[in-house]
């Protein structure tokens, strides 16, 4: 492999590759080296022509662009040099000629990379008394997007994505020269399934999403990683929160899952957290205290335990793989058969979107649940989670007890109910369907009493007599019991997971 040194730091890097994807490959670009970039982005073709990324390279009479120059073995590259600096400093000029004034007003600001690159390479002030070139301002370019032309520095990242990714093409740069413009194709508007990506790599305030468009400014925000539970696939994603609220959701890179993109509709899926939610217990279809329906699970549980009834356990692809594990120790000790599930299925496409619904059919799978829609025949006591599988299923079911977090008509028909936190509410994981366990994080605190499915398992369990659930639930404990005894997940557990996941073995 060869040896590159940068700013007298050696490096060994992949061969073929450019100077830019190597010091990318090795994490250390924008992360101890600074190599400011526009057009450039690690999963699109190369465009080469913001010229921001210029670089000193020894034996070369001229600087180059680190974005399209292949690394060669021995190669000696300065970043910081005088004349680097002068040829930034010339390019953020000339980017900034006809680049409105408008940071105050601007949705990107305290996230634009215009904004950052002119307070460290900027010159003082502007060399031209010329006005601005008048352009578009708030011109809706889609169902999703809101565009402002006269912000666009025409690096073409967008333009790139919408070829190379949804293969649509929407979008292109037209005229020449100083009167070049980005513009849709004629007759066409900006309505992919994963259109929202644009506003994601703008590197300006160019591009925004109607969804999050002046709904707070970004420094009040906190990022935490998490995960999209809309399909198998699991993508990455950075959920911003403040005042107890999800703000947004943006993609998250992860190589071995969804690079840097995130589908529409899993985007905008953090809405759902707050809709038709169960926000109180039920028993016999009154509302009841918590604690009480609980002490009514676990009395109905025990009661059909001791006259021999048969218990049923029906599990739910969005549960975490904590959740099931709880299910399936309390079925066992039980005496009772493995869990069934049902995976909601739709449409796909060989991008990111799987025709799996839900984001945790696989470990369900590996925990040894049975994937089935048909009915479950005369039962005593369904413990239910979720609402994935149907009434109909149920039919013959004498007396059901529902753990959710949504109203559905499952928990109409159940005779107790107990609301449950969403994945944005508590700590878990989940595994996608190449078999890789995630993790997510608690991003909100409910508003009302409701627990984490596995928790309120646990809890009656506790109140049914059985021996071994008197601790307190700790996902924690309960991930790491799970890796000590099932092998799938041997090296599995929340506190090995990290930001991004671990392969499971098949």
């Amino acid at each position: 492999m060869p040896r590159i040194t940068v700013d007298d730091q050696q490096y060994e890097v992949a061969e073929g590759r450019t100077v830019l994807q190597a010091l990318d490959d090795v994490g250390v670009l924008m992360n101890g080296v600074d190599i400011p970039h526009y057009c450039w982005h690690p999963k699109l073709s190369i465009d080469g022509s913001c010229r921001l990324c210029q670089v000193e390279i020894e034996g070369m009479p001229k600087l180059q662009i680190a974005c399209n120059t292949p690394v060669k073995d021995g190669m000696v590259v300065r970043t910081q040099s005088d004349k680097v600096a002068t040829a930034r400093k010339s390019v953020m000029e000339l980017l900034l000629i006809n680049h409105p004034l408008d940071c105050p007003i601007c949705d990107q600001a305290g996230e634009c990379k215009l904004q950052d690159y002119a307070f460290d390479y900027g010159v003082e002030h502007a060399r031209t008394d010329m006005p601005r070139r008048p352009a578009k301002k708030a011109t809706e370019l889609g169902p999703t997007i809101v565009f402002d032309q006269e912000r666009c520095i025409l690096c073409r990242r967008c333009v790139r994505f919408c070829r190379e990714v949804p293969g649509t093409g929407e979008l292109g740069v037209f005229d020449r020269g100083d009167s070049s413009l980005l513009e849709l194709f004629p007759g066409s508007k900006l309505d992919n399934a994963y259109s929202m990506n644009v506003a994601d790599i703008c590197p300006v305030g160019a591009l925004t999403t109607k969804d999050f468009r002046f709904k707070i400014r970004v420094w009040f925000l906190e990022d935490q990683p998490s995960v999209c539970n809309q399909c198998s696939t699991g993508c990455n994603v950075s959920a911003a929160r403040a005042n107890n609220k999800v703000y947004r959701y943006v993609a998250r890179r992860n190589d071995a899952v969804n690079d840097t993109w995130i589908c529409d509709h899993g985007r905008m899926s953090y809405r759902e957290f707050a809709e038709n939610r169960l926000t109180r217990a039920r028993v016999g279809g009154a509302d009841a205290a918590y604690d009480h329906a609980v002490n009514a699970a676990g009395e109905a549980l025990r009661q059909v335990r001791e006259r021999g009834g048969r218990v049923v356990g029906v599990a739910t692809p969005f549960a975490s793989n904590e959740d099931l594990w709880v299910l399936r120790k309390l079925l066992a000790q039980l005496g009772a058969e493995p869990a069934r599930f049902a995976v909601p299925r739709g449409p796909a496409d060989d991008i990111l979107i799987r025709d799996e619904k839900c984001p945790n059919a696989a470990g369900a799978r590996r925990l040894g649940f049975t994937e089935s829609s048909e009915p479950v025949g005369r039962a005593d006591l369904a413990i239910v989670l979720g609402h994935t599988t149907s009434c109909v299923a149920l039919a013959g079911v004498e007396n059901v007890i529902s753990i959710d977090a949504h109203g559905s008509e499952l928990t109409e028909r159940a005779q107790i109910v107990l609301p449950a936190r969403t994945h944005a509410e508590y700590e878990g994981s989940f595994t996608n369907w190449k078999g890789r366990a995630q993790r997510f994080v608690p991003l909100v605190e409910p508003t009302f009493e409701a627990l984490p499915m596995g928790a309120a398992l646990a809890q009656i369990a506790a109140a049914a007599g059985l021996e071994g659930w008197s601790e307190p639930y700790d996902p924690r404990r309960v991930s790491s019991e799970l890796a000590g005894q099932v092998e799938a997940f041997a090296k599995a557990s929340l506190a090995e997971l990290g930001d991004q996941g671990v392969e499971l073995p098949s």
